[in-house]
């Protein structure tokens, strides 16, 4: 039997703790320690698309991440940090969510995405004993978005700072701006001015213009109200007034209070909000499985 993604915890991260290492390899490696069969081995989600047992150590891995347990070096492969190393130094029975619970970030994470729910100062982690089939739907799709958002976060920061331009070029037109994408790429980073990246059309008779910033910034280096007062110093050069400020980072709490009460209407995306805006618009993703629930008709049965 292939064991549930949190009794994979254990394993996964020791294997992580030998060295740099990809979900494939590490599936062979637990395959072979629990004796799967060849069956098991090649067992397939319902839509036909990945190995149970490879699904089961994605997920493993992404919960220990958010733990600060496993770190993704470079894309496709991952590796135990120093938390995750003292972590096994304990010699744990089992890692699973309840232990997770206890990292801050992980608590913080897990709480946003709508997880977890506190009661008289206990985190108690929902199950399927204590929710309805509705909101264990619920509950899986937040967890597939929150998983999503970090693999595009995780991508955009792989690629290069064009290919992030591109990518704004394709969100904004994907909203309505900028008209065509061969009008919005001809002006999105070809502006030479210090503090704006590009310009755009907001509407496709080019009426009025959005002047656009992008910082690439890794998470954790948010973006601080000197960048977001340069960026507003120049609008009021040009004569703008509307700005759109985009950073695969945060923005610092500072940042967000400067451009509440300015002239200039000045729009804010950070890392999420931006994936957010991706995967709403069919920007770099694309639906993969659609699952329909019928619910009884009530009209039918009536016989009045």
């Amino acid at each position: 039997m292939i064991p549930d993604y949190q009794t994979l915890m254990l394993p996964v991260l020791r294997a992580a703790a030998d060295g740099e290492t990809r979900v494939a390899d590490v599936a062979e490696r637990i395959a072979d320690d629990l004796a799967l069969t060849s069956e098991q081995r090649d067992e397939l989600l319902p839509s036909g698309r990945q190995r149970v047992l490879h699904n089961r150590i994605h997920w493993a891995k992404f919960y220990m991440s958010k733990a600060g347990l496993i770190s993704s070096p470079v894309r496709g492969r991952f590796i135990a940090t120093d938390k995750g190393k003292a972590l096994l130094a304990t010699a744990p029975e089992r890692i699973d969510v309840a232990l997770l619970m206890r990292e801050p970030e992980f608590r913080e994470f897990y709480r946003n995405e709508g997880s977890a729910i506190e009661e008289e100062g206990v985190t108690a982690v929902t199950t399927p004993l204590n929710t309805t089939p509705e909101e264990q739907i619920d509950a899986a799709h937040t967890a597939l978005a929150a998983a999503l958002r970090d693999e595009l976060l995780e991508r955009i920061l792989s690629n290069s700072p064009t290919f992030f331009e591109q990518l704004i070029v394709d969100l904004l037109v994907s909203m309505g701006y900028g008209g065509s994408h061969k009008n919005a790429a001809a002006q999105l980073g070809r502006t030479g001015d210090g503090g704006v990246d590009g310009i755009v059309n907001e509407d496709r008779l080019g009426l009025d213009r959005i002047y656009v910033q992008a910082k690439r910034y890794a998470p954790g280096n948010p973006v601080g109200r000197p960048d977001a007062n340069g960026f507003v110093g120049s609008l009021v050069g040009l004569g703008a007034t509307k700005g759109v400020f985009v950073t695969t980072s945060t923005f610092s709490q500072p940042a967000r209070d400067y451009v509440k009460h300015l002239a200039q209407r000045v729009i804010l995306i950070d890392g999420q909000e931006l994936t957010d805006l991706m995967i709403e618009h069919d920007v770099g993703v694309r639906g993969y499985r659609t699952v329909e629930f019928k619910r009884l008709d009530e009209d039918f049965f009536s016989e009045e």
